[in-house]
């Protein structure tokens, strides 16, 4: 009998991406917080999967999936090949002409802008993004925008899990029949293979924008910062890991009246700010998940477009924001030039290499993470399977590397050790 989801949870392969529980034909899948991340639990009276039901696993990215197989059939037969962008027609640096768009969305505001325009000219019915909701303990929603305003309520870079377990399912209740889902590279391997067996689902999805990804964070990282700079999360009012220009600050506003304290007790006003490098970068992999170590696909290879930064100069050297952009879809191409020639958003084609030279956690998932599975492969545990090759002389870098981020990962994982990952990352500085 094929497993259903336990296999992934058994063998700590869940990405969080939630796309099992819309792919569950009896319901019996529901997301749940452990340990800082979202997984599926499973109801086992409602569970199919002794009939020959297994189309949670079915769909799972965890366990992995055929990126070469599935980019050859989705995109042109005319598009380019990289190692490590993989199919793509053309890439581009380009921002948001809005200021406002430009300075307080992630890296010039060109996913916000370029779903407005393809609202506001008709071309799709609607989008599923993530936003901050302070009224909600983990701080994250998704939903279908359909306007400006809604599009822009998800501005911004959110360092936490995203689980789109309801995405499917409102997509194919909502009215209209052409939707974009924005998602990290797990959420659109999880879509792709959806799409396999649900035709109502890919019959509504016109399109997915990729975001680059590093690695994923647990909730524990946004606790861990806020703990550390004694910010009380019921207090606040609004709250973002990157707002105010390229890369910008993490941004946290109070309530009226209430006061934030820095670390030595200095009383301040009800906003704090701190540039992204100064509280980002110390905790290197404290707070990332296992599984993100297994990943090798860091701009999206599936998504018909993708976006990101791009830490180069010329381009490295703006301070407001810019982003870049891999097109794989003609339409898309074709809609990005006409949102161009609309004066909405600028658009300049940049080389593979360029945008290679600027993505350096690209070439990490692509050698030093693909050589993680390989290693645990020959430890004998249950790894990802992707239809690429992989590297296979593991030394003892590789394995020294390794462990280095799994001792991060427990220190992360246990709040009663977090007094250790302050005395291990590097100092605090930055504030503003």
């Amino acid at each position: 009998m094929i497993p259903n989801i336990t296999y992934t949870l058994h063998n700590d392969l869940c990405t969080g991406c939630g796309v099992c529980k819309s792919a569950c034909p009896a319901g019996a899948i529901r997301m749940i917080v452990s340990r800082g991340r979202f997984i599926p639990g499973i109801d086992r009276d409602k569970c199919n999967n002794d009939k020959g039901c297994h189309r949670c696993l079915d769909v799972c990215p965890g366990v992995g999936i055929d990126l070469k197989r599935i980019a050859a059939e989705k995109f042109d037969d005319k598009a380019q090949e990289d190692r490590l962008i993989g199919r793509y027609l053309k890439c581009f640096v380009g921002h948001s002409t809005d200021y406002d768009i430009r300075y307080h969305c992630a890296s010039g505001g060109m996913v916000s802008q370029f779903l407005i325009f393809l609202l506001e000219k008709g071309y799709i019915d609607g989008a599923v993004v993530t936003a901050f909701d302070n009224s909600n303990e983990l701080m994250v929603r998704s939903y279908i925008a359909r306007s400006r305003d809604e599009v822009l309520q998800a501005k911004g870079s959110k360092y936490a899990p995203v689980s789109l377990h309801d995405a499917a399912r409102d997509i194919k209740n909502a009215e209209g029949s052409r939707f974009v889902i924005v998602g990290l590279p797990c959420h659109i391997h999880g879509f792709r293979k959806l799409e396999a067996i649900d035709r109502k689902f890919k019959e509504k999805v016109v399109g997915y924008f990729g975001i680059y990804c590093s690695s994923g964070r647990t909730f524990y990282l946004t606790e861990h910062v806020l703990k550390e700079r004694k910010i009380k999360r019921e207090n606040l009012t609004y709250f973002a890991y990157r707002d105010e220009g390229c890369l910008g600050s993490m941004v946290a506003k109070q309530k009226r009246g209430t006061r934030i304290m820095n670390n030595s007790g200095t009383s301040l006003c009800d906003t704090y700010k701190e540039r992204y490098q100064s509280y980002y970068h110390p905790l290197r992999s404290f707070f990332i998940p296992r599984r993100c170590l297994f990943c090798i696909d860091h701009y999206a290879e599936l998504a018909d477009v993708s976006f990101g930064d791009i830490h180069v100069k010329p381009f490295s050297e703006d301070k407001i924001g810019i982003n870049s952009v891999v097109v794989r879809k003609r339409q898309y191409l074709d809609w990005l030039s006409e949102a161009k020639q609309s004066g909405c958003l600028t658009l300049d084609e940049i080389t593979a290499e360029t945008l290679n030279s600027s993505q350096m956690m690209a070439y990490k998932k692509k050698g030093r993470n693909a050589k993680f599975i390989v290693l645990n492969k020959r430890l004998g545990r249950i790894v990802p399977v992707y239809d690429t090759l992989l590297p296979q002389n593991i030394g003892l870098r590789t394995v020294m590397d390794y462990l280095q981020n799994r001792v991060q990962q427990f220190l992360g994982n246990h709040k009663y050790l977090w007094w250790i990952v302050s005395r291990l990352k590097k100092d605090i500085s930055g504030l503003e």
